[in-house]
């Protein structure tokens, strides 16, 4: 038997090999010799690989693969705007994978996002062809906030492209954009390797998105197909992060030793130490080397907001003192920080030319927007870890540690006047007092964008170490979606959504999402019918406030309360300070969702961010003590 004859011989599926074995080679467990053919001697190696269960390759549809792939990797839900993969969908639900259909591609990403976040794992979203421009508009969130979500797309199939295929544009570029890793997939036998690539990229180094593009516009070239398939999980990367390196040793010393003989150091957390769920770490250094501690938004839940070392959110949604104690320290530590824009108020806190340290998993962000006196590399948990069993306590720095609490102390005075009474219609700064008395200590605070994140961010403190906090990094009115995302991760965890009249209605349509599909979240909405925050640009444009101007940033009054009612849910309307902390009581007990309407002042506007003195890379104690700042 000739080589091109076996061939014509060998088995088309895994299932048919040991009939091809027992044709081509008589006594399987005989030792292959000299005189064998080549297929001869495959067909004895594969039927090996069997016997130890090497290949194990059933026949399926690439629907059942997806299905089996990702419900390995822990996904318990799915977000997608249909027509996407149904058959992988009715495969999912086989396995008990909830299906979210949302009226829109970006809110399935915005869910899918939350959901990475609360989880720290990978979420899942889907969208057919026509609608992946959306799906990537939303990853622009989940990219920016560094959140693991595997995206999955339909395309148009090879043979109709550049033919002007109905409703079909080229959507990988959009994609490029804002994933790390991007493949098409063509065939079913392809399609195991991609998700296991997917899975991997989003969890490794810094999470991000990933991105599959399988052919047809709903992906049925390749979920809609039966073929020998493999289904490959790496349990390592359904987690974040999937491995947790330490910082070489001399690299610690090196930063212990800054530390030491600083005089006004100031720790800078970034969302990095939430990924890590370093926590306890990082309180434990900060009270061991006695150094005040200021946290990114994406970190604001790390550290006590009433640590007597606590500073603050700093940068551009941020509190005057926390940008002015930055200015005064003398060495930085950011610790899983990307020392972006938003953070430091574009690269002006602290003033470029101070001393930091940076500790990052992924070395690429070391030194990216300040140069570093010591660069570590490694988890941010597990390197605090060995900072802390390497260090000696340091004497306390009283003088530093007293001026930081007088300012923190001189910024509360500053915003009494607006956080204490009951005036009415509401002030923002109030409503986040209450919410800051009354949220359950094991609650979810979701923040949209805007003015929601500069109040949240400023004026709303976390009072017990069970509570989260995670917050929108883009787009306006991600929040309303992403609470459903939060809740789907942890629905045994009260979730409570921040967000304006404005970022409400983006998606104020997933309220039937979350009635049909049981998401019991609760969303208040800063009501003050307008996008405020606008208002002085927009005035100093016009040269004044006009009909005109308001035309730009000013909106009916709308009674939400009402719309959500008509959806499903429970829908309550707060006029009075007094009324907000039962208003939360009864929308958390209400087994529905629920909407609580907040009206508040119109001219509840926050001020601008503290910057340096204009011109100066810094400022002088003195200068700070004046109150001098950039207009």
């Amino acid at each position: 038997m000739g080589f091109g004859e076996t061939a014509d011989k060998l088995p088309d599926t895994i299932a048919d090999l040991h009939g091809t074995i027992a044709a081509l080679v008589p006594g399987r467990n005989a030792r292959p010799h000299f005189g064998w053919s080549m297929a001869q001697r495959g067909v004895i190696l594969a039927h090996r690989l069997l016997k130890y269960r090497k290949i194990d390759m059933p026949r399926m549809t690439g629907a059942r693969l997806l299905a089996k792939t990702v419900h390995a990797y822990g996904i318990s839900h799915v977000f997608f705007m249909p027509y996407i993969a149904p058959r992988a969908l009715m495969e999912m639900e086989k396995l008990g994978i909830r299906r979210v259909q949302t009226h829109g591609e970006k809110a399935a990403a915005y869910m899918a996002d939350a959901y990475a976040r609360v989880r720290r794992a990978p979420g899942l979203c889907m969208a057919q062809s026509v609608g992946a421009l959306n799906l990537a508009a939303g990853l622009q969130d989940a990219w920016l906030s560094c959140s693991p979500v595997v995206a999955i797309t339909g395309r148009e199939h090879q043979r109709h492209q550049l033919r002007h295929a109905y409703q079909e544009v080229d959507h990988r570029s959009p994609f490029s954009a804002v994933t790390k890793y991007s493949a098409c997939v063509t065939r079913p036998e392809e399609l195991s390797q991609h998700l296991r690539q997917a899975f991997r990229a989003a969890t490794t180094g810094t999470p991000q998105p990933t991105h599959l593009d399988l052919e047809g516009i709903d992906g049925g070239g390749v979920v809609d197909v039966e073929a020998d398939l493999d289904v490959i999980v790496e349990p390592q990367f359904a987690r974040t992060p999937p491995f947790r390196p330490v910082a070489d040793q001399d690299s610690i010393a090196a930063a212990l030793s800054l530390l030491d003989s600083a005089q006004q150091p100031v720790i800078v957390a970034g969302g990095g130490v939430t990924a890590s769920d370093a926590r306890a770490e990082l309180v434990a250094l900060a009270e061991k080397l006695s150094i005040p501690v200021a946290t990114a938004l994406n970190a604001k839940a790390m550290f006590p907001a009433d640590h007597p070392l606590a500073v603050g959110v700093p940068g551009s949604y941020s509190r005057a003192c926390s940008n002015q104690i930055l200015c005064e320290a003398d060495l930085v530590f950011f610790i899983g920080s990307h020392s972006g824009g938003q953070l430091t108020n574009n690269y002006t806190i602290p003033p470029p030319g101070v001393k930091v340290i940076q500790l990052d998993i992924n070395p690429a962000e070391i030194g990216r927007n300040y140069a570093v006196a010591v660069g570590l590399q490694g988890d941010a948990r597990n390197t605090l870890r060995q900072m802390l069993a390497t260090s000696t306590c340091a004497t306390p720095r009283t003088t530093w540690i007293e001026s930081v609490q007088k300012r923190v102390r001189d910024w509360w005075e500053t915003v009494a006047d607006h956080y204490h009474p009951d005036d009415e219609p509401i002030r923002p700064e109030r409503l986040c007092k209450a919410l800051s008395e009354g949220l359950p200590a094991n609650a979810i605070l979701v923040s949209d964008t805007g003015h929601s994140g500069v109040w949240t961010g400023t004026m709303l403190d976390f009072r017990h170490p069970g509570q989260s906090y995670i917050r929108c990094s883009g787009s306006l009115g991600w929040g309303l979606p992403a609470a459903m995302g939060a809740k789907c991760a942890a629905p045994d965890r009260p979730v409570v959504c921040f967000t304006g009249d404005g970022g409400i209605w983006y998606h104020l349509a997933e309220l039937e999402t979350a009635v049909r599909c049981g998401i019991n979240t609760v969303t208040v909405v800063n009501n003050n019918h307008s996008l405020n925050q606008e208002r002085d640009g927009v005035e100093a444009i016009y040269g004044g406030q006009s009909a005109a101007s308001d035309e730009l940033w000013r909106f009916e009054d709308c009674d939400f309360a009402r719309i959500a009612e008509s959806m499903g849910c429970l829908g309550l309307t707060v006029r009075r300070a007094s009324e907000i902390e039962s208003a939360l009581e009864q929308a958390i007990a209400a087994d529905r969702p629920a909407v609580i309407d907040v009206k508040t002042d119109i001219e509840g506007i926050a001020p601008r961010a503290w910057r340096p003195a204009a011109g100066r890379p810094g400022m002088t104690c003195a200068g700070l003590a004046q109150g001098r700042s950039a207009p």
